[in-house]
């Protein structure tokens, strides 16, 4: 399988990540793990835009994970994905298969991808101020020091990153056992699918309405009703805040409600959009798929794109 050992398929709402990401799948002999923030809660199902079915190609079930993971109302946070996803991601290989990541929460992608080092670390106020004190060079040697063998360079181009990794570092020679989720090793081939914005735009008006015609409305209501407050509902996502703020007679009409959303999301693809650039712009390794309204295109780009790396 060459220097990659995991395929990971990101980009904006609506583009149709999904179903790319089931089609690789299906013909790499590969498993799927969300990387859909919402998507990891139960009973999300209809505004996270779950679509269980399309996990199915030809009557056969493609196998997925980090989807209806989490209770309401339960927090979940990129620390907990990562930890998830560590042994999601192992669990796959040890049986010979190919981890396929699909989805578009940026900070849980970034995560995985930059090995973000998320711990829990005693206060230790004289290290942190030293730390901050110093340049971002400075600290650099210091990691670097530390870490000869260091591999991720672009840990070095953050001072926040290297500070935290420093007192993890100190952390560990004080024989303090920080809660740091141990990451396996991970190459991942990253296939960014987008479209052009008018075509865009169309598919989230469509999904939008298909949604609330479908009965998005009454799944945030029965959510409620079954005890989860109103301020929780609104912290899961657009299309539940939204709902929520229309179910308790904030927003006026239902004209108005799919008005405000739909410019929500919109706004919304375009902050993800930002997020993918700011992932290069880091030294990220993004391989676009043609920007065509026809998926099929698109998922053979991508199998093209696979054989040749793989």
């Amino acid at each position: 399988m060459g220097m990659y050992n995991c395929i990971i398929v990101l980009g904006p709402t609506a583009v149709g990540k999904t179903s790319i990401g089931v089609a690789i799948a299906n013909k790499f002999n590969g498993e799927i793990i969300s990387a859909d923030s919402r998507q990891t809660y139960k009973y999300l199902d209809i505004g996270s835009g779950k679509d269980l079915d399309d996990y199915i190609v030809e009557g056969k079930q493609i196998p997925y994970h980090l989807i209806d993971i989490v209770e309401l109302p339960e927090e979940y946070n990129v620390y907990n994905y990562q930890k998830d996803f560590y042994k999601a991601f192992k669990d796959i290989t040890s049986r010979g298969k190919l981890p396929v990541i699909v989805g578009g929460t940026g900070m849980y992608l970034d995560a995985i991808v930059r090995d973000y080092q998320l711990v829990i670390l005693p206060e230790n106020k004289e290290l942190h101020e030293k730390l901050e004190s110093l340049s971002l060079e400075e600290l650099g040697k210091m990691l670097l020091k530390e870490q000869p063998d260091l591999h991720v360079m672009a840990d070095l181009q953050e001072k926040e990153r290297v500070i935290k990794a420093l007192e993890i570092i100190e952390a560990k020679k004080q024989g303090i056992d920080s809660t740091s989720v141990q990451r396996p090793e991970i190459n991942p081939l990253i296939i960014g699918t987008t479209l052009p914005r008018p075509l865009m735009w169309e598919n989230i008006s469509h999904r939008l309405k298909e949604r609330l015609e479908n009965g998005m409305l009454d799944e945030v209501q029965s959510i409620h009703d079954s005890g989860i407050e109103w301020e929780r509902l609104e912290k899961l996502g657009l299309e539940y805040r939204f709902c929520s703020l229309y179910l308790q007679g904030k927003i006026e009409s239902k004209e108005k409600l799919f008005e405000q959303l739909f410019i929500a999301i919109r706004q919304f693809a375009k902050r993800q959009e930002t997020w993918f650039r700011m992932m290069e712009k880091k030294g990220v390794k993004i391989n676009w798929l043609v920007q065509d309204k026809d998926k099929n295109i698109r998922i053979n780009n991508a199998f093209s794109l696979i054989e040749n790396n793989f």
